[in-house]
């Protein structure tokens, strides 16, 4: 009984807590607010989410609490339960990511003017590779990786002989 007493009493102090918490989330920027309203959206789903799972705990202490007379069954697989729950977590999920995804390809679109390069990152350095003239890459291949081409160009292949 004290750990359901607990658990209702962390629900509730939490929700006390955000509701009357001064502070609030700084918006990103004014020409980004799909993305705060998405943020927003999954803050609310999770609290909804987190709310109803201690509660639902909280009654399951309670309902199923040491009895005198009864005796608890250990049935350690229930593969319908285990389906249902994998299911529903699934779906959440996929409800949880989907918003965000349309937000994201709004934003995340590329220039018609931008250029294509190569970059290796490596601990404390960064090498960078341009196309020459010819706006096209070398082949590269790992048997040619050296300290001194770190691409791996191909030294045969003109097409990177200006890269």
């Amino acid at each position: 009984m004290p750990i359901a007493v607990a658990l209702i009493l962390l629900v509730v102090g939490s929700l006390v807590f955000h509701f009357l918490s001064p502070w609030t989330f700084t918006p990103l920027t004014s020409n980004w607010s799909q993305i705060d309203d998405t943020m927003d959206l999954t803050f609310v789903v999770c609290g909804i989410v987190f709310v109803l799972v201690n509660l639902f705990m909280a009654y399951c202490v309670i309902k199923y609490r040491a009895k005198e007379g009864s005796r608890a069954t250990y049935d350690p697989e229930n593969k319908k339960l285990e389906t249902i729950l994998t299911i529903v977590t699934t779906i959440g999920v996929a409800a949880m990511l989907t918003p965000g995804l349309f937000v994201w390809s709004e934003f995340v679109n590329v220039p018609d003017d931008a250029h294509e390069i190569e970059a290796i990152g490596q601990q404390w350095h960064w090498t960078y590779r341009l196309p020459g003239e010819d706006g096209q890459f070398g082949n590269v291949d790992p048997r040619h990786i050296t300290h001194e081409n770190p691409f791996g160009m191909d030294p045969s292949d003109p097409l990177g002989s200006d890269d």
